[in-house]
């Protein structure tokens, strides 16, 4: 079966996954209700004041997203997922936590409502891998036309995330209060920013001299197609060479690289529940994984990464879906086609940015938004304000 046959069967598997959502909307809202129902009405914090405008998850005085800000922030989410592949899915969560303001009013309800905290927290975790499900879907077809996805090697580590995803959601669906997902977020987030700081060390870049090799190797022949030079990247780009149990072979603009397919495959279960527990892609742990452990160029980790995360969206959304979690899916699916705008954009510049910097460009983001986090989540402290 063809790599472009298997985007056509995932692609369906999307539409599938939010067909079924919306059937299910009915049969699932009981839950929510109850929750809603549960909360103490009024017009103070953590109370639900049936006079004003219905917001988010129809809850009456929930937040109203402000819909440019939500399409314009999707596009900036797209655009990180399918270019870097480690930062998309946090990025989403930032948006929908703190941009969008849910996060401050799901915390509002941890005295007074806990189920309805939970709630929405859960919520939050599967609108992010609606997102995040769906830039990986685009952007593992581009990056595959572009000879920049090693298929065996996401095909295995996507085997192991249909478990460990299924594992996690099972285990915490309904269970996890906001101020706990933020801080845990939060502290994940920060150990990411921490080992991309040393991945960027020269001890670090000295130890990936095939990963420098071939990044070196691409960048010189988008100089080349800058000045003019026509070069058949086609001929250049992934292309596997052995295929075996225990030991995968391919090549990439001249560089051979080799792995283990049992490696990647554990490392699925273990990333994939992870992300899933977060409500991320796991692009931000699959990156340094394959960076450090298959030594790939980050011009390769970013598509392998997305076609591993979309089977590991699938499962854990449908997981989600069965527990009754419900989302907005006017919200949705406004970000969806933001997502899609940027997805479609980000594998064609991303060419233009240096391996390096892009590394030390989400380095930052990853301190900052760690450390605040986990000062709001379990300390109740912010940063500014």
């Amino acid at each position: 079966m063809t790599v472009t046959k298997n985007s056509k069967i995932l692609f369906l598997a999307m539409l599938v996954v939010l067909a079924v959502g919306l059937w299910q909307e009915p049969a699932m809202a009981g839950k929510l209700q109850d929750a809603i129902a549960s909360a103490p009405q009024g017009v103070g914090k953590g109370q639900i004041d049936a006079a004003k405008p219905i917001g988010f998850l129809g809850i009456p005085g929930g937040p109203q997203v402000n819909l440019i800000l939500a399409f314009c922030w999707a596009v900036w989410v797209g655009w990180i997922f399918s270019t870097v592949g480690a930062f998309g899915g946090v990025m989403a969560g930032v948006g929908h936590m703190t941009v969008f303001g849910l996060g401050g009013y799901a915390k509002s309800f941890k005295e007074t409502a806990p189920a309805l905290n939970k709630a929405i927290t859960d919520s939050i975790r599967g609108s992010n891998q609606y997102l995040v499900g769906l830039s990986a879907l685009i952007s593992s077809f581009n990056y595959y036309r572009m000879g920049r996805l090693v298929v065996p090697l996401a095909v295995t580590l996507g085997i192991g995330s249909i478990l460990g995803a299924w594992g996690s959601v099972t285990l915490t669906a309904g269970k996890i209060s906001f101020s706990q997902y933020q801080g845990y977020f939060g502290l994940f987030v920060l150990v990411l920013g921490c080992y991309l700081l040393y991945e960027t060390s020269p001890g670090a870049q000295a130890g990936k001299k095939k990963a420098k090799a071939a990044a070196q190797a691409f960048e010189a022949t988008v100089k080349k197609q800058k000045s003019g030079e026509k070069v058949d990247t086609a001929s250049l780009g992934v292309k596997v060479t052995n295929l075996a149990l225990t030991r995968i072979d391919f090549t990439f603009y001249g560089v051979e690289f080799k792995f283990n397919p049992l490696i990647p495959l554990v490392g699925g279960v273990v990333i994939s529940a992870v992300a899933a527990f977060l409500g991320v892609g796991g692009g931000f742990l699959l990156v340094p994984f394959l960076t450090s452990v298959a030594e790939l160029p980050m011009y390769l980790a970013a598509g392998t990464s997305a076609l591993a995360v979309l089977i590991s969206m699938i499962t854990s959304i449908v997981t989600l879906i069965t527990k009754g979690v419900q989302f907005d899916w006017a919200l949705i699916g406004l970000e969806l086609v933001g997502i899609a705008v940027g997805s479609v954009v980000g594998p064609r510049t991303s060419k233009y940015f240096s391996d390096v910097w892009l590394k030390r460009l989400f380095i930052v983001l990853a301190l900052y938004v760690g450390i605040d986090y986990v000062l709001r989540g379990f300390f109740d402290i912010k940063m500014f304000g």
